[in-house]
């Protein structure tokens, strides 16, 4: 999986976390277990790796630092060029018939008859 960079032998014990740290040494901090936190990290052996760009550096099940190319997602892709856009002709809308406006109904006025006495 990965290549040997250095050897160096480190004994793990158990309930703390190995990585390498910004300097290239072997780091470890305690883990966080049941709701504790964990401790803050302490160097186990310097080493003074220098990191390559797109590798992972990690320490083996011997003990020793090694690294494997990461993988990222998928295939790099061509970036896009950015197209001139014509300038879009404006889609006039399309004109409703009008229909012609229903006339109300006039309210009939109810003649009065004046009454004779």
């Amino acid at each position: 999986m990965g290549e040997k960079v250095a050897r160096v032998g480190v004994k793990r014990q158990e309930g703390y976390l190995y990585f390498i740290d910004k300097q290239g040494d072997v780091s470890r901090a305690k883990m966080a277990r049941g709701g504790k936190k964990g401790g803050s990290p302490a160097k186990v052996a310097r080493v003074g790796v220098k990191k390559a760009r797109g590798y992972l550096y990690f320490l083996d099940k011997q003990g020793d630092v090694s690294r494997a190319k990461m993988s990222r997602g998928g295939k790099k892709r061509k970036k896009k060029k950015k197209k001139k856009t014509a300038k879009k002709k404006i889609a006039r809308k399309k004109r409703r018939k009008k229909m012609p406006k229903k006339k109300k109904a006039k309210k009939k006025k109810k003649a009065r008859k004046k009454k004779r006495r």
